[in-house]
């Protein structure tokens, strides 16, 4: 083993759990996008299923179809649509297509007609965030195109949702005023004859502070993988939460080296006295960031060092000092924190960004190993 990714698919099962235990009578959609954030998505998406999730979300189409060919059936919603994407063969496999624009509604109609069977829509409105979804001001428009291809028997529209900029900020001001937007916009929708299966708004973080947002289903990304979406206001545990992902390297190579010896591209760091040095056979290639250079924390012989020098393409050091190891030891980069290991969000603090890209950056060389109850 150089290196893998062990993912506890019971955390993600009870991850779930927790989220339900917190939205009442709302239903639970897991996000598995980007291949359900570095964790596999297949394997993440069985494990959410199984614990009561009955929607998955997924950013493009590819991953949804890859979710059918895996034998899952239930509801899937797809949301990041370009033209010319494949609407046909998400029609075809039953995938639930987010729709912004009046574009997007001419092209499922079109796949519909194709493929001979009506679409499942949700009507995404832009209620702040400034990214997908449709204006305010062309809702109306949206609306009757879509009550108009439904009354044709083109589509059903299932679902109307938006999505916040601000909820990890739950005081923030733009948190309610995307509510009474999101509020007023299904009010005119449902005044011309929209009737929805699922109103839906909130992401992980107003799922755990927002409890207004909740509506009749709600979207958990972070919070499926055991990660906290608001460090400032609790840690995982806080939330009932364990994170999934332990990122673990086998040392591949331990040596010696006197006072002044310099470490990797630039001797951005000298030894300022005789040390030991382990190297760790990761580097950027493998998602691990270049920005944790002589900041990124690893647990190697039982006690937390930081990255020494450079992080490499493929690997990166650690100083050990007078500490005994060996190749072939194991280091944690990342963990649950059980053993005193850093968490993703020690590496998203240290490099300055946030532990969703942490996790979801891990590269393809390093193997998914799952591990708890039934995994694969």
């Amino acid at each position: 083993m150089r290196a893998e990714a062990r993912i506890d698919l019971d955390a993600i099962r009870g991850n779930i759990a927790a989220v339900r235990a917190r939205v009442g009578s709302a239903a639970v959609m897991a996000v598995v996008k980007s291949d359900a954030y570095g964790h596999g998505m297949v394997p993440c998406a069985r494990a959410a299923r199984e614990a009561g999730a009955t929607w998955l979300g997924t950013a493009v189409v590819e991953e949804a179809l890859a979710l059918r060919a895996a034998g899952d059936t239930g509801r899937v919603l797809t949301w990041l649509w370009a033209p010319g994407d494949a609407f046909e063969d998400a029609v075809r496999a039953d995938v639930d297509i987010s729709v912004s624009g009046l574009w997007a509604m001419r092209e499922v109609v079109a796949a519909t007609r194709a493929a001979g069977r009506p679409a499942r829509v949700h009507l995404k409105a832009d209620t702040g965030l400034g990214r997908n979804g449709c204006t305010p001001a062309e809702w109306p428009a949206l609306v009757d195109a879509a009550l108009k291809a439904q009354a044709d028997g083109m589509v059903e529209v299932v679902g109307l949702w938006s999505h916040f900029a601000c909820a990890d900020e739950p005081l923030h001001p733009s948190v309610a005023a995307q509510l009474t937007e999101f509020t007023a916009l299904l009010e005119h929708a449902e005044r011309c004859g929209v009737t929805p299966e699922v109103r839906h708004l909130a992401n992980s973080p107003a799922t755990l502070l927002l409890p207004e947002s909740h509506f009749d289903l709600v979207r958990v990304g972070l919070a499926t993988y055991g990660l906290s979406p608001v460090p400032d206001v609790g840690d995982p545990a806080h939330f009932g939460l364990r994170p999934a992902m332990t990122l673990v390297a086998s040392l591949a190579g331990v040596k010696r080296v006197p006072a002044g010896h310099g470490v990797s591209y630039g001797h951005a760091w000298v030894a300022s006295k005789e040390t030991t040095l382990a190297l760790v056979p990761t580097g950027y290639a493998d998602g691990i960031p270049r920005h944790a250079s002589n900041t990124g924390p690893v647990l190697v012989a039982g006690h937390r060092r930081t990255i020494a020098g450079r992080v490499a393409m493929d690997q990166f050091v650690v100083d050990l000092g007078d500490d005994e190891a060996a190749a072939g030891d194991e280091a944690i980069l990342f963990g649950p924190g059980d053993h005193g290991e850093p968490t993703a969000e020690d590496w998203a603090v240290a490099t300055g960004t946030i532990s969703y890209e942490i996790v979801t950056r891990i590269g393809v060389r390093v193997p998914r190993v799952y591990g708890g109850t039934a995994a694969p």
